[in-house]
């Protein structure tokens, strides 16, 4: 038993030890970010799962909605791997447009998709939502699990507490994300625990047509 201890410990002062050399680690990623994200124009971030395949009607928004936001003179921004980030930078390439992949080193390994014209990888997720959000006019999600949830209810904090400027988050898929919209409308907004102002925010639409538009929108603002 003070073997065990005792090698606690050790290991809890060794992580304590190598801990600070991590910042050269994060301060790396966000210099290679903040260098080649520089030079990319205005852009949109769009997000969507990984798991939805290309025969997903879903997955056909998301070329759509790719296609339509290089056509309006946007770069396109994703998490660069399979599914509807995917079929969002399929479209941005088959347009012309500039079709960036923000990847993410996971234990299982997820590799990045091929419709893509420049790749960063991140370790960190933290220096990652940084690129999506300091590079793009606007937020687009299209259906997803729990990594598009955090995407999404981080960027409506972020401008809810104007730490972030009030660019358009937009949800395509009105059968998918009505329910969410009418679970914060009733009990969230009910109970006060948001206000108006801040659901506001979410514009909830049908079609990638209608998406764009409000970040062309937004863009004007």
């Amino acid at each position: 038993m003070g073997n065990s201890n005792k090698m606690i410990g050790y290991e809890d002062k060794m992580i304590s030890k190598d801990e600070p050399w991590r910042i050269f680690h994060i301060m790396s990623e966000f210099v290679n970010g903040f260098e080649t994200m520089a030079e990319i124009g205005p852009a949109v971030s769009v997000f969507g799962s990984a798991r939805i395949d290309s025969s997903n009607s879903y997955y056909k928004l998301g070329v759509k909605t790719g296609r339509l936001l290089v056509k309006a003179g946007f770069a396109v921004i994703t998490g660069g791997g399979p599914g509807i980030m995917e079929a969002v930078n399929k479209g941005a390439i088959k347009e012309g447009g500039k079709s960036i992949g923000l990847s993410i080193v996971l234990p299982n390994e997820q590799k990045s998709n091929r419709f893509l014209n420049l790749n960063l990888t991140f370790r960190y997720f933290f220096c990652r939502k940084v690129m999506f959000l300091r590079y793009a006019k606007g937020f687009i999600f299209l259906p997803g699990g729990y990594g598009t949830m955090d995407e999404l209810f981080e960027s409506l904090t972020l401008i809810q507490n104007n730490r972030e400027k009030n660019f358009p988050v937009v949800l395509v898929g009105r059968r998918y994300w009505q329910g969410l919209n009418d679970w914060l409308k009733k009990d969230v907004l009910g109970e006060k625990c948001i206000t108006g102002k801040d659901m506001s925010i979410i514009n909830v639409v049908d079609t990638p047509e209608e998406a764009v538009d409000f970040i062309i929108k937004g863009k004007k603002k």
